[in-house]
Order: C-alpha cells, then sequence, then structure tokens
C-alpha cells in the first residue's frame, strides 16, 4: 500500500487540524459551552438534592460544588490543551497512545455512549414536546384529547407521543449536523437564553411576596456546624458527584478546546465552569426554598420538597408559566444533548471509516440508532438495566483520559508527528504493532478493571463517584512505568 493511499484512508476534513481562521472560540463561548452543560433538568435536580441530602447545609455543598468544579477544571485543561496546540479532536490525538486501530475500536466506547444517551435523552426530551402538543389541542379543541385515535398505543406510545419522538429527532439531526460554526452560535444562544429563563422564574418566585421568600431563603443558611470534622464525609461526596455529573464531558472536552484561539482564553473560560455553578446553584436553590416555602402553607404540601422543575412548574397550575417553562426545557435540554452526546458520537463514528463518512452521514446514523433507543425505552430498555451496561462502558472514559495524558505530557513531552498520526505505513510512529499499543491497550483494560469494580462490587460502590478518577490513575501510572525508557 503506498503513503499516499495510506494517508487517505484515516484523512477527513472533520478529523484533521482546524484551520487557524477557524480557531475564534474565546473566554465567552466557553462560558456558553459550560453553561450549557449545568443549564439541564438533571443538573438542575442535581443540584438542588444535594442541598436536601445535607439538610440544607449550603456552606459544605457550595463548597464541595466548588471542589468538584475545580477538579473538572484542571482535568478539562490537561485534556484540553493538546486539542488547542494541534487544532485536533480527542479520537484522533488517542491515536497516539492507542496506535491506528487501538483508537479507532477502544475509542467507540465513547460513541456507544454518546448514541445510547443521546437516544435516551431525546425520548424524555419528547416528553416535554408532548406536553406543549397536549396543551395547544385542549386549548384550542379540548374533545380532540379524548378521541379514539389517540388513545391506541403502540410500543407504550400514542400518535402524539410517536409525531413528538420524530419531531424531536429530526429537528436535532438537522440542526445538529450543520457544522461547528452553527453549533457555536447554537451554544451560545442556549445558554443565553436558558439563563433569561431561569432569571424569569426566579423573579416569579420572588416577586410572588419578596419578604416572605427572602427570608426563606436566608434562614436555610447555617454555617454553624460547616467546620466540623463530621462534614468531611459530606464535603468529599458533594465533590465527587459534581465531578462525575461533568466527567462525560471531560474525555472529549479536546472536541470543542480545539477550536479556542489560544492557551490563555481556554484557561479563563475554563474557569467560567465555576462562575457557571455558583450563578446556577444560587438560582436554583432559591427557587427551590422560595416555591417550597409558598407550597407549605398548604398542608396537603408537607410530606417533601420539590426539587425537579417540572414538578415545581405544575405546582404554580399558571398556563403561561407551564408553557414557558417547558419551552426553555426543551432548548437546554437538546443542546446539552448536542454537547454531551452528539459530537461525540460524531467524531468516533467518523473515526471508523474517515474516508467515507462526514458530519451529515455519521449524523443520520446517530439519528436511526438514537430513534431506535427512543422508541424501546420505555416498553423495554428501561426494565433490562441497560443504564448499568452504558455505565460500564462509560468506566472506560476515566482510564482512555489516564494514558492519553501520561502519553502526551509524561512520554511525548507535549510533542506530535502530526504527519504520522494518518498514517498505515510500518514505519509511522503510531503505527505500532499492526495499528495497536499493546502497553497502551494493557493499560487501558488495568484502569478499566479498576474503575468498573466501583460499579459492579457492592464493597466499592462509595468509590462510585471517584471512579473515573480511580480508573484514570491507575492507567496513567501503569501506562507511564511501561513505556518510559
Amino acid at each position: 500500500m503506498s503513503q499516499q493511499k495510506s494517508k487517505n484512508t484515516l484523512i477527513n476534513w472533520d478529523l484533521v487540524s482546524v484551520n487557524p481562521n477557524d480557531k475564534n472560540w474565546n473566554w465567552k463561548d466557553l462560558f456558553c459551552f459550560w453553561g450549557v452543560n449545568i443549564q439541564s433538568v438533571i443538573g438542575f435536580s442535581l443540584i438542588t438534592s444535594l442541598y436536601l441530602i445535607y439538610n440544607l447545609n449550603i456552606f459544605v455543598v457550595f463548597f464541595g460544588t466548588i471542589i468538584g468544579s475545580i477538579l473538572v477544571y484542571f482535568f478539562s485543561n490537561l485534556i484540553g490543551k493538546p486539542s488547542q496546540k494541534f487544532g485536533l479532536p480527542f479520537i484522533v490525538l488517542l491515536r497516539s497512545s492507542l496506535g491506528i486501530r487501538g483508537a479507532k475500536y477502544f475509542g467507540f466506547f465513547r460513541g456507544l455512549v454518546g448514541i445510547f444517551m443521546f437516544g435516551i435523552q431525546t425520548y424524555f426530551l419528547s416528553k416535554a414536546l408532548v406536553y406543549l402538543i397536549r396543551i395547544s389541542i385542549f386549548y384550542f379543541h379540548p374533545i380532540l384529547l379524548d378521541h379514539e385515535f389517540l388513545l391506541i398505543f403502540f410500543l407504550g406510545l400514542n400518535l402524539i407521543d410517536w409525531c413528538s419522538i420524530l419531531i424531536v429527532l429530526l429537528l436535532q439531526i438537522n440542526l445538529f449536523s450543520a457544522g461547528m460554526i452553527f453549533n457555536k452560535r447554537l451554544i451560545n444562544f442556549s445558554a443565553t437564553f436558558v439563563y433569561f429563563g431561569i432569571l424569569l422564574f426566579f423573579l416569579t418566585v420572588l416577586l410572588t411576596d419578596v419578604q416572605f421568600t427572602f427570608e426563606a431563603f436566608i434562614t436555610s443558611f447555617n454555617h454553624e456546624n460547616f467546620i466540623r470534622k463530621e462534614n468531611l464525609i459530606p464535603l468529599i461526596s458533594v465533590s465527587g458527584t459534581v465531578f462525575a455529573y461533568f466527567s462525560i464531558i471531560i474525555l472529549n472536552f479536546g472536541d470543542f478546546s480545539r477550536y479556542v484561539k489560544n492557551e490563555s482564553e481556554l484557561n479563563k473560560g475554563n474557569l467560567s465552569l465555576i462562575l457557571n455553578l455558583i450563578i446556577f446553584s444560587f438560582f436554583s436553590l432559591f427557587i427551590v426554598i422560595g416555591a417550597d416555602a409558598f407550597l407549605k402553607q398548604n398542608p396537603d404540601n408537607l410530606d417533601r420538597i420539590l426539587t425537579n422543575p417540572t414538578d415545581i412548574i405544575g405546582s404554580f397550575d399558571n398556563l403561561l408559566i407551564t408553557i414557558s417553562a417547558l419551552i426553555f426545557i426543551i432548548i437546554s435540554s437538546a443542546s446539552t444533548n448536542l454537547i454531551a452526546n452528539f459530537i461525540p458520537s460524531q467524531y468516533t463514528i467518523i473515526n471508523l471509516m474517515p474516508s467515507k463518512l462526514t458530519f451529515k452521514s455519521s449524523s443520520f446514523i446517530i439519528g436511526i440508532f438514537a430513534f431506535l433507543i427512543s422508541i424501546f425505552w420505555l416498553t423495554y430498555l428501561s426494565q433490562i438495566g441497560i443504564l448499568s451496561i452504558i455505565d460500564t462502558f462509560g468506566a472506560f472514559f476515566g482510564p482512555l483520559f489516564g494514558i492519553m495524558i501520561a502519553d502526551y505530557y509524561l512520554i511525548k513531552k507535549g510533542n506530535l508527528a502530526n504527519k504520522d498520526i494518518y498514517s498505515l505505513e510500518n514505519q509511522a510512529s503510531y503505527y505500532y504493532s499492526g495499528g495497536w499499543h499493546i502497553k497502551g491497550i494493557y493499560s487501558l483494560i488495568l484502569g478499566f478493571i479498576f474503575s468498573a469494580s466501583t460499579i459492579w462490587n457492592s464493597s466499592l460502590v462509595f468509590l462510585q463517584s471517584y471512579s473515573w478518577i480511580i480508573g484514570a490513575f491507575v492507567s496513567a501510572l501503569v501506562y507511564y512505568l511501561l513505556t518510559k525508557e
């Protein structure tokens, strides 16, 4: 095989180094990027639930959140700098550590998780659209909702459900496959729009009775027991939970940092994650505490505090607030789906057949599988423990990160042979043993065993929040010891 031919099988315009003219992301764009990652129903519920789990000890949860976000900042900088420097996505840089073929197949685990989560998120996105459609039908023709053709179910879905899944899926595929220039605009719009929505929601709660809601919020602050040693374990637990929430993003952060102007903008942009968490935590907690204070005036609402935004919205019994909130939820969930699931899946799928696939064609592949996952989620997939299998695949993420960092910073000292990373020639630097770096794969599997053990070993479940870090450390250490000269 000629060198030119062997290169062509690995080269793709979406996988090559970013044109310097297209490196136009700054810290503000990364602020929106991190904002989108936290602005979701899951993010809202996670933040507020942490405060409830630890009895609204705001200082413990706040500082635990800050520590967790600092860990995310540190690891994101480590994985983001090589991509920013060379303009390459995660899956291409992985070739340096695992070999051309090793990166193709082991890196695809990230794509599998992304496709499954994209399909699941699409299902839940469609449910928000279902609510909007049903509200619209009820407003214009309420009797229609009782018509028998809307009461026919197939795979647990009626006609509105099927239409909603198709609309949400086709809309996402059409928008997300437009390219990174458009995706950046979409991310920036979503972050700004959703923060505007959260502000409106905050003002709605506050202005209902300013003095009452403000006093309820201030009362929840209790710093007296913060310095007690009993709070050390909760502090560590909160930090691990926050880190675990963002860990799925870290491995593929290079897919976005490759577009950042320079390292200075990258550092400032990643620091904005901490600012995002502070802003979002404040608004989320205020909304939950304020809404709860009003609801508790009714004796029927004394049983529990609502932390899910859809439950809080429903408790207000206000049609305008409900419709507005559902729109914000749809936009925020879709943009989170783009960053966490869709784009990582695109790159890993393209890397399977670089000379044949594009952003468009890989999007259609994701769409087909996501459609199947969405329609079978309710009746089948959610019943068979599929999330445990996905978590097991996700146990590869920390070890993949670990060998990439050890390889780039400790073994190759920040150097990369750009031409060899696209070559299948035997003498190429990253061809190793038939395209597989055996030492890297051994390190990866060993780290995976440690990481996955926190999922499947009941005695180690308490370490699950830190499984990513454990796997990364083990793989990095083993890789360094095996490959150092």
